[in-house]
Order: C-alpha cells, then sequence, then structure tokens
C-alpha cells in the first residue's frame, strides 16, 4: 500500500463513513472509495461491510489490518516528528563547546557569525578536559573549541582560533610564587595532577618529561577544574595552563607565573566528520576569513 492509501484506510476505519472520511482527509468520498477498492483487490479481501452505502462496518480481515497499522502509522509519525526536531536544531542552532575558558576573548567571531546568519541561534557549553571529545560522539556538541593536536579517526580539525603561550598556577604561599616565571627543568621537582585523557593530548598540555629528559611527576587524578584549583591552593601540586588563563581563573590564594621553555598552545575549531552542515561551515568560514586572534587579545 502507498502512505496515503494507508491513511485514507485507517481514517475510513474509525469514521465508518465515507462522507465523514472525505471530509476529513479533504479527499472526493470517489477518492476514498477508489483507495478502499484498490486495496481490497491488492489483498483478495472486504475489508468493509458495505450493507448500507455510507455507514459501513470493518470485517474481519478489515479490523486486523486496522490493529497491525495503527502502531506503524504512530511509528511513522514518531519518526517524522523525530526528524523534524533534527532538522531544526541542525538548522537553527550551534552549539560550540569551549575546552579554553576565554569564550568573551573570541567574541569577535562570535558576533560576525551572528551578523552574517542571525537565523542560527548560536550556543556555548563548557567542555571538560576529561573525556574531550565525548560529547562531540555523542551529538551533544556541534563543534569544540580545543587545543591541537587533535589526532582522531572520526573528528576533523577546522580554522586555528589563537595560539597561547604557558603559564604555572602555584598556591600564593608556594616557594615559587615568589619568582618572576618558572623554567620547564623546574616541573621535574613537584608533583602536577594527572586526569583521565587521550594521552597524546595531555602530553601537549603537561609532556612527561623536561626537555632536559626529566621525569615530570603525576600527582592526583583531577575530574574538573574546581577540583584542579582546589589541590593548588592547598600546595598539594602546581599546574600548567594557557596563559589566556589567567584572568579567567585569577583567585587571591592563587599565583601566577609565565613558564619559560614550553612550546605555545596552537587552539582551533573541531567537529565531528560528517556532521559539516551549513552552520558548522558557516562558522568555520567566518573564522577562515577573520584569521587567528593576535596573541595580545587572547
Amino acid at each position: 500500500m502507498e502512505l496515503r492509501d494507508i491513511e485514507i484506510f485507517l481514517v475510513l476505519a474509525e469514521e465508518l463513513h465515507f462522507g465523514r472520511a472525505a471530509e476529513r482527509l479533504y479527499v472526493s468520498q470517489a477518492r476514498v472509495s477508489q483507495a478502499i477498492a484498490k486495496q481490497e483487490r491488492q489483498l483478495n479481501a472486504v475489508l468493509f461491510d458495505r450493507g448500507n452505502r455510507r455507514d459501513v462496518r470493518l470485517t474481519a480481515v478489515g479490523r486486523q489490518l486496522r490493529d497491525d497499522l495503527l502502531p506503524v502509522q504512530a511509528s511513522m509519525r514518531e519518526s517524522l516528528e523525530r526528524a523534524r526536531v533534527a532538522a531544526r536544531r541542525v538548522g537553527n542552532s550551534l552549539s560550540v563547546g569551549m575546552i579554553p575558558g576565554n569564550v568573551h576573548h573570541l567574541r569577535g567571531y562570535w558576533q560576525e557569525f551572528r551578523s552574517r546568519h542571525p537565523e542560527v541561534n548560536l550556543r556555548f557549553r563548557h567542555a571538560p578536559f576529561t573525556d574531550p571529545f565525548g560529547a562531540l560522539r555523542k551529538g551533544e556538541l556541534d563543534v569544540l573549541v580545543t587545543w591541537l593536536p587533535v589526532v582522531e579517526d572520526d573528528l576533523t580539525v577546522g580554522p586555528v582560533l589563537f595560539v597561547d603561550d604557558r603559564a604555572v598556577a602555584v598556591s600564593c604561599d608556594h616557594r615559587l610564587a615568589a619568582r618572576g616565571k618558572v623554567s620547564v627543568e623546574t616541573l621535574a621537582d613537584f608533583p602536577v595532577t594527572s586526569a583521565q585523557m587521550p594521552l597524546y593530548w595531555g602530553e601537549t598540555i603537561v609532556p612527561s618529561h623536561t626537555p632536559a629528559g626529566r621525569l615530570i611527576e603525576r600527582g592526583p587524578l583531577v575530574t574538573d577544574m574546581g577540583q584542579l584549583l582546589s589541590l593548588i591552593s592547598h600546595g598539594e601540586v602546581f599546574h600548567l595552563f594557557p596563559a589566556h588563563s589567567v584572568p579567567y581563573w585569577s583567585r587571591p590564594d592563587l599565583t601566577w607565573l609565565p613558564a619559560d621553555g614550553l612550546p605555545s598552545l596552537t587552539f582551533a575549531m573541531v567537529w565531528r566528520t560528517g556532521t559539516e552542515g551549513a552552520a558548522i561551515r558557516s562558522l568555520a568560514q567566518v573564522a577562515s576569513d577573520l584569521g587567528r586572534l593576535p596573541a595580545a587579545l587572547c
């Protein structure tokens, strides 16, 4: 049966009246009769008892077909509604996850995108440094802003947004707090925190060894930024951050120092390969048109 013929059958099975069914379907009574006759020929069975030309009754075969088709029709409607919801989400909103904390400093990209595409609702979400790509893979985020490298078969790396220096956070009474900066070799003298993340990706933010080959000791396992800052504040560890973190995470119990001897971090847009809809492509185009953010503005 064609979908329209199924609808005609089910409406007539409910109304049990050709005239009311035709009015409800916005078709002629002849169209209803033709559809039912076609179905009966295909099934080689009578679906309705037409004792009265207007009021009819379902036969046993008709009742069975109705009972079998109703859940199918309901499932189709639910599937179509889910598709409509998904289309609205993809077409009219874009969820950006931020591992760096500098949404405000990157506002030039967001403002330009909104001016070009006011119909798209641009939303921002905090993205954790543990399981950093999980939300992308689950479809909870459309785009992730993160440091590179990202070497994942199912993820695409887009335009670079900014390149950032490095900073060290220590407790305000830590013996390093009085220094003007912290050398990379000093990292081997104190424990840093550890976190569950891809090894190569975590090595970029905190290397396992100094350039001279000294082991950088891993301390307590952390799961979120609040826990990390608390451990630093209590003097149990110190930790490396992108330099842009300083104004966003400054607090009286922490001291921030430049990290000397470590390479800069490069931050870019990343998305799940195969999901590059119009909104993602447009955001990437804005980033490409504006270019990377000057270091002084990160």
